[in-house]
């Protein structure tokens, strides 16, 4: 027997078990990576949603502060219905369906309900926003909470608008929160 010819006939191919370790490494790979493409398809469905909230958040603050310094309404009812004595509060307690603002333009307050419920607009069929097949969508999954606290600096409330909406089978909650100052 030659032993050049078995060196050769040796090293002339892969082994099963060589063969199977390769499988592995890459069936692991690729499941790797179906993960993250179903990660990113789940995070994709959702952005919308999570940009109404947040849009519908930075609204609601920037009406309130627009409210003061047109002196629509004044700094003593800038703070929940009921809070501070029992008077003068013009938002609404608790979690509110998304109304239109009302005839004094701020939301989460008692006129909003005769303004209909706050929609999205959806381009139709033909992807074109703006045009007669666009569609307008109720945004009844969401619901806007506006929570004013007094601080001990008498001039300043802390103002915490909380959006709750649901995505699929998830609930989700944005919370923005920023301070506002009786001062223009």
């Amino acid at each position: 027997m030659d032993p050049l010819k078995t060196t050769a006939r040796r090293d002339a191919g892969f082994t099963l078990i060589e063969a199977l370790i390769a499988m592995v490494i890459l069936t692991v790979g690729m499941l790797g990576l179906a993960q993250a493409f179903y990660v990113g398809m789940r995070h994709m469905s959702t952005s919308s949603a999570n940009l109404i909230a947040r849009e519908k958040a930075r609204e609601a603050v920037e009406s309130v502060h627009t409210a003061r310094d047109t002196r629509i309404i004044t700094w003593a009812q800038i703070r929940n219905v009921g809070a501070g004595g029992g008077a003068g509060g013009v938002f609404l307690v608790g979690a509110q369906i998304l109304y239109n603002a009302g005839g004094d333009g701020l939301v989460n307050t008692a006129d909003d309900q005769a303004a209909g419920l706050e929609t999205q607009r959806d381009p139709g069929v033909n992807g074109v926003l703006g045009d007669a097949d666009d569609v307008l969508i109720p945004l009844t999954a969401f619901r806007r909470q506006i929570e004013i606290r007094d601080m001990p600096n008498l001039d300043v409330r802390e103002l915490i608008v909380t959006i709750t909406y649901t995505v699929g089978p998830q609930q989700r909650t944005y919370r923005l929160r920023t301070f506002i100052s009786a001062f223009s």
